[in-house]
């Protein structure tokens, strides 16, 4: 397998997680978004929709990080990402998607980028869009954890939905959102942050993360 993707991309990030969970090897190959590498004639002719991650296996390329997510699952049923129990599982569907759907249209980088270049809106004014937008479904998720009662996960062990739920703290906690105001959310990043699949998978443990520490 190779995976293409920027290393702060969180639909990246998930991709990284969910193939360390299920320890599956994978070469990794860096997209810039910074400089829109994915909007090459080189990248697009591949993935048209001109996004991050790509991944190529079994002799397809294969986009979109939710549907590569189900895939994997599908695809590689050992270590699951979902788990068994049917409620369990709706339990997962609703509180990822809440993530996954509420929160990449908004807060992505070509959205940040149009606020600033066709806006003209400051570095503080995007925070402060980006901040609200995240207030407005992490907000929610931490009440429905809160009645669920839930520890280290959502349910026995991480899956889908921690896959989803780190790379969004991880960017929540650039823009100086205060992830330590929902105590379940938190709980459920330091547990995962514990483990060797998430440690490996984490931005400042990629090629160009390391790079940005030295």
């Amino acid at each position: 397998m190779k995976l293409y993707g920027y290393y702060r991309s969180s639909t990246s990030y998930r991709l990284r997680i969910a193939l360390a969970l299920k320890g599956l090897s994978y070469e990794n190959i860096p997209v810039n978004l910074l400089t829109s590498e994915q909007k090459g004639e080189a990248f697009t002719i591949r993935n048209p929709f001109a996004s991050v991650p790509l991944l190529e296996a079994d002799g397809r390329d294969r986009v979109q990080s939710m549907a590569l997510l189900e895939w994997l699952d599908e695809a590689y049923p050992d270590k699951p990402l979902m788990p068994a129990d049917v409620e369990d599982r709706y339990t997962v569907r609703e509180l990822t998607y809440a993530i996954a759907t509420e929160l990449h249209a908004p807060l992505n980088l070509p959205v940040l980028k149009y606020l600033k270049n066709e806006y003209g809106k400051s570095q503080d004014e995007v925070d402060t869009w980006y901040r609200h937008w995240l207030a407005r479904t992490l907000e929610p998720v931490e009440a429905r954890l809160s009645q669920l009662g839930t520890g280290d996960f959502l349910t026995d062990q991480p899956g889908m939905f921690e896959t989803v739920l780190l790379p969004q703290v991880y960017n929540a906690r650039r823009f100086k959102y205060d992830i330590d105001a929902h105590p379940h959310m938190a709980q459920i990043e330091a547990a995962c942050l514990a483990l060797p699949a998430f440690q490996r998978a984490h931005p400042d443990n990629q090629p160009e993360g390391l790079e940005t520490h030295t």
